[in-house]
């Protein structure tokens, strides 16, 4: 454990005097060794800043890379929540587009229904004025031919003429 009152620098080693005493140790062996150690605590405190400015940037990367993973992390979750507000809004749409569609269609039927019975009554119409048509040609057909089949039997009138001058016989056949 390292005592946080008690700081040691370079300079402090090489400002150090040791006191004189007889039979004390080599102080020229002591000033060699002061130095050595003032050059390695030099060395150890520039290896120690160097791992502090190092700590220090890998902190902020560290810092800026959970930022980043947060945003990430949010951005996902709101891709995640709009895809499905856009999956949800599309199911809407295409529910809406289908009745819609299935609206029109019921119109189509509908109107294509009576657009059936229109176009029914007007043929049952013309059947019906075909026939009467018809009848009245028979009639008018069957009356003429029994005005030729009596015309057939009976003689002509060689003499007899209408104002015209037609035979009289003919008269029948314009006044119908």
């Amino acid at each position: 454990m390292i005592d946080e009152t008690f700081h040691l620098t370079p300079l402090d080693v090489r400002r150090y005097e040791f006191g004189k005493a007889l039979r004390g140790y080599d102080p020229e062996r002591v000033n060699q060794f002061r130095e050595q150690v003032a050059e390695e605590l030099e060395r150890l405190s520039r290896v120690n800043q160097d791992l502090d400015a190092k700590a220090r940037g890998f902190h902020e990367q560290l810092r800026a890379f959970r930022e980043r993973d947060k945003a990430i992390n949010e951005a996902l979750i709101s891709a995640q929540q709009l895809r499905g507000e856009i999956r949800e809004q599309a199911e809407k749409e295409g529910q809406l587009v289908i009745r819609e569609a299935r609206a029109d269609a019921d119109k189509m039927i509908d109107e294509a229904r009576s657009e059936i019975r229109r176009i029914e009554d007007q043929l049952a119409s013309l059947d019906r004025a075909r026939r009467a048509y018809l009848a009245q040609l028979r009639v008018l057909v069957e009356r003429q031919l029994s005005e030729i089949n009596a015309a057939e039997q009976s003689p002509p009138d060689a003499g007899v003429r209408d104002t015209a001058g037609a035979p009289a016989w003919m008269g029948s056949l314009v006044k119908e």
